[in-house]
């Protein structure tokens, strides 16, 4: 068992929270997704409750689904642009990490450079990249293409991506703006770089037009779970957000994951790994289970179906009952493979039915859902954080503003009282915060000698 100090702790905004009927409950705010003030309230929460970030998923299109069930749903339909939000977030408040997705499948590197560098200016070092690639087919489309990228094919991308990223953010010594009125002199054209990639996918000479950011360039942060991610995500990604179902997934994922990065040369302790988890507290474990129940009851048949089949990568049920046993011969698609067989895994060993599996995984939409008292929900997350688990957790309220307040107001006080969360930010920036050091440029860095943590 480890004693590894504080855990980090993220807050994921689904607009009206993870769980998939969130947006029926009474404590949630029905139309979250294009209502401004909703986040400006639950950010100023999470940041008086000192958490390390905020972050918010995106993707570019409207998901695609049977229509009377997409009808009865609120996740991923209509919601605001992320970039947008962050900035119109940032001088909203004054240390919390704002972090957004973007990803490599539809987007050019120079635009997402420039943004997220815009983004940690604004925020004074406050911002944080999620690299993932797209996981709809119905993406592709929106962006002159007829079929989506094959599932290495994303990857391979993605990489040169995040290569020119993180190149194009080291365009600009530190110290290269010396705007000096006096002499006339506004830089120094010596600490000027240009970029000059030419690659499989991408062609970028750079330099940036944006000078370098607070934090020297924004925390890299990566979603996902299969092969092709953790080797991405080894070589580039600083914070993880993950799904494993059990301690010993995570605890397999976690020496998994830091070992490859260690194999890149890079310090594991400097990358932060953070499971997504769904808190349905009470202040008894009887309370939390009706609380559970209320919530489960709000599903939608139809819906639960359907979310099922987009976890599963849009697999089609339609030819089974929902009493049948979940069939074990569906075809993997060309999406999240890791949720796929963690998804199949669980229904397999615990023997459901299709119906059961739907309910259990509509909820959160495959991510881990604890239930019980705060007393019971600090006991889990220590267990998991303690031996090597994680380092932290990204929660997912199930319902928002109502299923944070809960957290922040039940959960933090237990996690705190057993030494496990901050009491005061440490510092200004996300990666104060997270315990990430300041990275060099890279042309600085080519002149001092690099220590190997292989």
């Amino acid at each position: 068992m480890s004693n590894k100090g504080k855990m980090r702790l993220g807050a994921f905004f689904n607009p009206t929270g993870h769980h998939v009927a969130s947006w029926r409950h009474p404590r949630s705010q029905a139309d979250a997704g294009i209502n401004f003030q909703h986040y400006v309230e639950i950010t100023r929460t999470a940041e008086r409750a000192k958490f390390d970030m905020i972050f918010f998923a995106d993707n570019v299109c409207v998901r695609e689904a049977n229509m009377e069930a997409l009808s009865r749903s609120a996740q991923y339909i209509a919601n605001f642009e992320p970039l947008t939000l962050l900035s119109a977030l940032a001088p909203m408040t004054t240390h919390i990490g704002l972090v957004a997705t973007a990803s490599t499948s539809y987007n050019e590197p120079f635009h997402v450079a420039r943004k997220f560098a815009s983004i940690d200016h604004i925020s004074g070092g406050r911002a944080g990249w999620n690299l993932v690639t797209s996981g709809q087919e119905a993406e592709a489309k929106n962006f002159g293409r007829e079929k989506h990228y094959a599932h290495g094919e994303r990857y391979e991308r993605a990489r040169e991506f995040a290569q020119i990223v993180t190149g194009l953010w080291d365009s600009w010594d530190d110290d290269a703006f010396v705007r000096d009125k006096a002499s006339g002199q506004f830089f120094h054209p010596e600490k000027l770089h240009p970029l000059n990639h030419k690659g499989e996918n991408f062609s970028v000479r750079g330099p940036l037009n944006v000078p370098r950011t607070p934090q020297g360039r924004p925390v890299i942060v990566q979603a996902g779970g299969s092969d092709d991610m953790i080797k991405v995500a080894a070589e580039f990604a600083e914070v993880i957000f993950c799904a494993p179902l059990s301690l010993d997934n995570a605890k397999k994922f976690y020496a998994d994951l830091k070992g490859r990065v260690a194999s890149h040369g890079r310090d594991p302790d400097q990358v932060k790994i953070m499971p997504g988890l769904s808190c349905i507290v009470g202040r008894t474990a009887e309370e939390a289970q009706e609380q559970y129940e209320q919530l489960q009851s709000l599903i939608h048949p139809m819906v639960a179906r359907e979310i099922l089949s987009m976890v599963l990568g849009y697999v089609d049920l339609s030819p089974y009952s929902m009493d049948d046993p979940m069939p074990q011969n569906l075809p993997q698609s060309n999406l999240s493979q890791s949720t796929f067989q963690y998804v199949m895994d669980m229904a397999r060993n615990e023997k459901l039915t299709i119906k059961e599996v739907a309910l259990r995984v509509a909820g959160a939409r495959g991510k881990a859902v604890v239930k019980g008292s705060p007393q019971q929900i600090a006991d889990q997350m220590e267990e998991w954080f303690r031996n090597d688990g994680c380092d932290g957790f990204n929660l997912m309220p199930p319902f928002l503003p109502g299923g944070l307040d809960d957290f922040v107001e039940l959960v933090l006080p237990e996690l705190r009282r057993r030494g496990l969360f901050r009491t005061e930010y440490e510092g200004r920036t996300l990666r104060e915060h997270l315990g990430l050091v300041r990275p060099p440029s890279r042309y600085a860095a080519a002149r001092d000698p690099v220590p190997s943590y292989a």
